[in-house]
């Protein structure tokens, strides 16, 4: 009788843990613009784990600034201890029970952290993964920066190291993932509105409600 009730508990206490949804694809795929639609549609809070770092990066004091910005500037992965903390404090800041996480895992490491730090902490419904050629997510890269995006690693050089730590490090755990059953493929290589016609199957597919109007 004891078991049970641990186990109903359990069971209970799984449910109301946040939910998360990962949200992979190469540098330019398009994960931004579509986070903020999933977001109004959902009622998911969108957190960059780019952003997250950029912002940390920013903060007057921040034990971590110039190791961030040489790391993001060279297209090199931040230690996972200093994004989960980040995401973590993001999640708890926010009040909300449903994250989209932009961005993250994008490597071994990354996924290895997550799993010791926050898989008790919540639950992953999904992967969503944009798939977009190089040539595509090169000039919106490109185009963005020329638009004045203000991210020191919008220019051909740093997209280069982008694509390649995207192809070594990030392909792998979306083949992790995929042999879990856990991904969502959308094509993002169409415009956005178009491509967020196939989120939606994708969110509606997994039994998530859109918010009413």
């Amino acid at each position: 009788m004891l078991s049970r009730s641990f186990r109903h508990l359990s069971a209970y206490l799984y449910k109301m843990l946040p939910e998360v949804v990962f949200v992979l694809g190469a540098p330019g795929a398009g994960k931004g613009t579509q986070c903020s639609y999933i977001s109004k549609e959902y009622d998911f809070v969108h957190l960059s784990a780019g952003d997250l770092l950029r912002e940390e990066r920013q903060r007057p004091g921040s034990e971590y600034g110039e190791m961030i910005e040489e790391k993001i500037r060279n297209g090199e992965i931040v230690p996972v201890e200093v994004t989960c903390s980040l995401i973590h404090k993001a999640m708890q800041k926010s009040g909300k029970s449903r994250f989209l996480i932009d961005g993250f895992p994008r490597n071994k490491d990354n996924l290895d952290g997550w799993d010791r730090v926050m898989s008790d902490k919540t639950k992953l419904l999904f992967v969503l993964f944009f798939e977009c050629s190089r040539d595509i997510c090169t000039e919106r890269c490109l185009g963005r920066g020329a638009a004045g995006s203000g991210r020191s690693d919008d220019n051909l050089e740093s997209l280069q190291k982008r694509f390649n730590t995207y192809i070594n490090d990030t392909m792998p755990i979306i083949n992790h993932y995929d042999q879990l059953g856990l991904v969502k493929r959308v094509n993002a290589e169409s415009v956005p509105m178009e491509v967020f016609q196939d989120v939606k199957k994708a969110f509606d597919g997994a039994g998530l409600q859109r918010i009413a109007n």
